[in-house]
């Protein structure tokens, strides 16, 4: 694979097939753990882990894989993972980060970004563009739960990390709340959805003034 493909692989998952803010794909796990900039960081790296290496093994067995059966394969692979990534959760990280992710880590086998990838990608190509997918996907939803969480934070509890930024400042409790989250992402979507057009739009311009 020549060096641009590999980094066209990565990338685009970031910003061109971005899950959250383009695909719009994993909103409910979304919208419920981004109370934290560090559950935002701990769900993006589970499901990073379970993408790159989920992808990996479907991509290397998909020739023994029979069609009508992809679907439960796929579930049985990412399960193992996320079976592992749990355990290795509730052995290394603090009780109490991983008691306000709850459900969702399990969860993680039926996220939709994960059997997206493996029926559209990990299926139909090899073993390093899988990984590179993978990572690029996971790397761009981690990165889009930290941006949800951190102003979720910063304007709910005061907080980033943790740590208070002002102690003049009277927090909104209801950003950490269902409502906020909902009004934060749909803020960023707006935002994002304006950019792509404005992209459109200069690419048209310039493509009208060029002919």
């Amino acid at each position: 694979m020549a060096e641009q493909s590999k980094l066209r692989e990565f990338t685009k998952g970031i910003f061109e097939y971005n899950p959250m803010f383009v695909l719009v794909l994993g909103i409910c796990p979304s919208l419920a753990v981004t109370t934290s900039v560090k559950n935002g960081l701990a769900m993006g790296g589970a499901a990073t882990f379970v993408l790159i290496c989920s992808n990996f093994i479907i991509s290397v067995v998909r020739a023994y894989i029979p069609r009508e059966i992809r679907i439960p394969c796929f579930i049985v692979v990412i399960a193992a993972f996320v079976t592992m990534v749990e355990l290795l959760m509730k052995a290394y990280l603090p009780p109490e980060l991983n008691a306000s992710l709850g459900i969702f880590i399990p969860l993680i086998v039926v996220n939709c970004i994960i059997m997206y990838r493996a029926e559209s990608f990990a299926y139909k190509n090899k073993p390093l563009a899988s990984v590179l997918d993978g990572a690029g996907l996971g790397l761009g939803w981690t990165m889009s739960l930290c941006l949800v969480s951190s102003i979720r934070e910063i304007l709910g509890a005061g907080t980033i990390f943790g740590i208070k930024i002002s102690e003049s400042y009277q927090p909104a409790s209801v950003m950490i709340m269902a409502p906020g989250a909902f009004i934060v992402l749909g803020l960023l979507l707006g935002f994002f959805n304006w950019l792509k057009l404005r992209k459109s739009e200069k690419a048209l311009n310039a493509y009208m003034e060029h002919d």
